[in-house]
């Protein structure tokens, strides 16, 4: 199993709990981006630059992603395709996306696309918060432990 990451909006603190993780437990973790993103020298650590373009990167994950594999990603469209693929997609907030749930996170995401489209301001996230690491980083420990019974 290995992480994949949709690099290009994800935020530096979460790429770095990311390093950790894989120094620790020995997981690979491949950053997927338009441009080249600085990793850890590291043997379970690579990054993928793709060509620019809308959704490149997120077809390469899709293409890349195989069942249990974790997908860092806030694009709620890019997690419902690897979740019907079998994999694992987790948001950088924190937000662990399910088959139970992914559905209405699409629902919600097109209605504020309609909205923003139709004029109506709808502002941007909220900055990331202490919470939200903490929820990323025990989500991801979840998966880890999961990861290395599943090695043993």
């Amino acid at each position: 199993m290995k992480i994949w990451v949709d690099a290009d909006a994800c935020p530096v603190v979460v790429r770095d709990i990311l390093f950790r993780a894989s120094e620790r437990t020995g997981v690979e973790v491949t950053l997927v981006a338009n441009q080249f993103i600085r990793t850890p020298a590291s043997p379970k650590v690579t990054m993928l630059q793709v060509m620019s373009g809308f959704d490149v990167a997120d077809n390469e994950i899709v293409r890349r992603a195989e069942p249990g594999d974790m997908v860092i990603t806030s694009d709620i469209p890019l997690a419902d395709e690897v979740i019907t693929k079998g994999a694992h997609a987790l948001s950088s907030r924190g937000e662990l996306f399910t088959k139970g749930n992914i559905k209405s996170r699409l629902n919600i995401r097109d209605f504020m696309d309609t909205m923003r489209s139709s004029g109506v301001q709808t502002g941007g996230p909220a900055p990331m918060s202490q919470a939200d690491r903490q929820q990323f980083a025990n989500h991801l420990d979840k998966w880890l432990m999961q990861w290395q019974r599943a090695q043993k």
